[in-house]
């Protein structure tokens, strides 16, 4: 068993879920999975218990409906915290983060000093393929706005490929997490840097879905744009000490 675990979100991904599955059990580097699943009706959960009498690394937590990716991800956080897991990793089913780059992301938590790692696409210039050029501009200027807003010295504040280390996840206080969009994303960077931790950007590429749909919505991009000075005001009244 591995210290190592990769927490995928799904709803609806039977196109992709074997595969991203079979590709991180391929690498040399070994790594545990937990699928966490929010009730996929097209049969995601039947492709994952098939796969489970073949790996004894692969876990799934199998959610009523859909709760939204940030409550998806808490609650793979407290599974994984309570178990032996010192990394834990945030990955899209649907092969836009590239499972290759994994060890990458271990490796600046382990070697360059990383308390949390991100998958960045901006840290060296634009790396996102297969996106039309509207939504490359609303995620570059996004976190450009979370930077001027928060003071956050991160270039992808809405990267969800991540990695935390166990420490992290223990000092926030996970119950208070707020947002359950892809604000989700933003304010767990903007708590990690507020404690004072180290955050390590990784350059990688990012590329759109070929297969399945996208979550994205109108209502998550509001929650992100209005959460961001949400949590500026929230931060003023709130103290980030820890203890370690």
């Amino acid at each position: 068993m591995s210290d190592r675990l990769v927490l995928i979100p799904t709803y609806n991904e039977k196109e992709n879920i074997e595969r991203i599955i079979e590709t991180v059990f391929s690498l040399d580097l070994a790594f545990d999975i937990l699928v966490i699943d929010d009730n996929s009706p097209d049969g995601t959960r039947q492709i994952v218990k098939r796969l489970q009498e073949k790996y004894d690394a692969l876990h799934m937590l199998e959610r009523p409906g859909k709760e939204g990716l940030g409550r998806a991800y808490l609650d793979g956080f407290s599974w994984a915290l309570s178990r032996h897991y010192n990394y834990i990793f945030e990955m899209d089913a649907d092969f836009s983060h590239n499972p290759h780059d994994l060890p990458k992301l271990y490796n600046a938590c382990t070697e360059q000093g990383g308390d949390m790692a991100v998958g960045s696409r901006y840290v060296n210039g634009v790396n996102v393929v297969n996106w039309p050029i509207k939504r490359v501009l609303l995620s570059y200027f996004a976190s450009s706005y979370v930077r001027r807003i928060t003071g956050m010295p991160v270039r992808d504040s809405t990267a969800g490929f991540v990695c935390y280390t166990r420490k992290v996840l223990e000092t926030i206080n996970l119950s208070k997490i707020k947002f359950k969009g892809y604000a989700f994303q933003i304010e767990m960077k903007f708590t990690t840097w507020k404690f004072g931790f180290n955050i390590v950007e990784v350059p990688i590429i990012f590329t759109d879905r070929s297969e399945g749909n996208s979550k994205m919505s109108k209502g998550i991009v509001r929650e992100a744009i209005f959460g961001v000075i949400q949590l500026k005001i929230w931060s003023l009244f709130n103290k980030y000490n820890r203890t370690q």
